[in-house]
């Protein structure tokens, strides 16, 4: 039986390449150590349509290589050679993901809050949909990182730390072998053409208060609560619909147990069909849109640019009966929002 255990050791020693690695590597760190094979970073460029962009496969595994493996490399392998890692890439991608995101928000939801606009930009584009984009381009099992704990200074590096490394590094290494507009063409494609709920973001504590200070902005008649339907006010649950007007103009309607709770969501349904007008997809101008599409740097690029017509500046967003607004600012106009009910 003892022999067997030595065979068994000395045949599993024999597999671990002992040149250039240190006595204390054990197989699990050794496995950390090896890069992907080139037929999956191969498959991996194809898979996301880059094959004829990032043809090197090289390149797809410094995208995949976190920079927390060369803290593990340095302790097992200090003689062989340093990997590649993505740090600088994803540095630059996170910028050119932040800039596309930015101005395709602001060309398409003219009048959202900078607040709301900056919530807006990072479920696009933050950590959470990078590491879930890389897992959907199946990039997870060609990830190369090491887990570190967290210290007095920084926090521990979890997964999702590392895996969003890599959509931020291929959007820099698309950049720097093609062109800004082939980059954000690579940014809408995987990540702004998806769907978000942006009427989660808009919270208001008081949005009676916050839409009536909204249309005196825009010269429109003061809100006026009017009760549109009801059924069981005297049951155990009643339901109300209340609408909002302007005049003889609707802003917006909402239902509700109570009248109060009607008019909350009335006032807030008003407030969210201002902030989230959208801009139509074929009347959206892209700053960006007008580089030209030539390969190299945007300053050296020679072509053909196409001509920006800016799009609708919104209206800055409303600060009085925010959730954040100051306790006591705002009295007068709560009070003359609340006189404008009608039942």
């Amino acid at each position: 039986m003892r022999c067997s255990a030595r065979r068994l050791a000395a045949s599993a020693a024999l597999h671990i390449p002992k040149g250039g690695f240190t006595a204390q590597l054990t197989p699990e760190i050794w496995a950390q150590l090896q890069p992907p094979p080139p037929e999956a970073l191969s498959a991996l460029a194809a898979r996301i349509g880059l094959r004829n962009v990032l043809p090197d496969p090289a390149a797809i595994q410094q995208a995949c290589t976190h920079k927390s493996i060369l803290q593990l490399h340095a302790r097992h392998a200090p003689d062989t050679p340093i990997p590649a890692t993505n740090a600088v890439a994803a540095s630059l991608g996170n910028s050119l993901m932040g800039l596309f995101a930015a101005e395709y928000l602001h060309s398409a939801y003219p009048h959202l809050p900078t607040r709301v606009m900056k919530a807006a930009t990072t479920a696009y584009v933050g950590r959470a949909t990078c590491a879930s984009v890389a897992r959907e381009m199946g990039a997870g099992p060609l990830l190369r990182w090491h887990r570190t704990s967290s210290t007095p200074t920084k926090p521990a590096l979890l997964i999702e730390d590392a895996l969003s490394t890599i959509p931020r590094a291929l959007t820099a290494m698309v950049y720097t072998q093609r062109a800004l507009p082939t980059a954000r063409k690579f940014v809408h494609a995987f990540f702004l053409a998806r769907t978000v709920d942006l009427r989660s973001l808009i919270k208001f504590r008081d949005p009676k208060l916050a839409l009536s200070i909204t249309v005196d902005k825009f010269g429109r008649e003061r809100p006026i609560s009017r009760l549109l339907k009801e059924t069981g006010r005297l049951s155990n649950s009643p339901t109300f619909v209340v609408g909002i007007y302007s005049g003889a103009d609707q802003l917006g309607e909402g239902f509700g147990s109570s009248l109060r709770m009607a008019e909350f969501r009335a006032a807030e349904d008003a407030l969210h069909r201002l902030y989230l007008t959208r801009t139509p997809e074929e009347m959206l101008s892209l700053p960006t849109s007008t580089f030209p599409t030539g390969l190299g740097s945007v300053f050296d690029s020679i072509g053909p640019e196409l001509k920006y017509e800016p799009g609708t500046l919104g209206e800055s967003e409303v600060l009085f009966g925010m959730a954040d607004r100051a306790p006591g600012v705002g009295t007068h106009q709560s009070e003359r929002a609340d006189s404008g009910a009608q039942y």
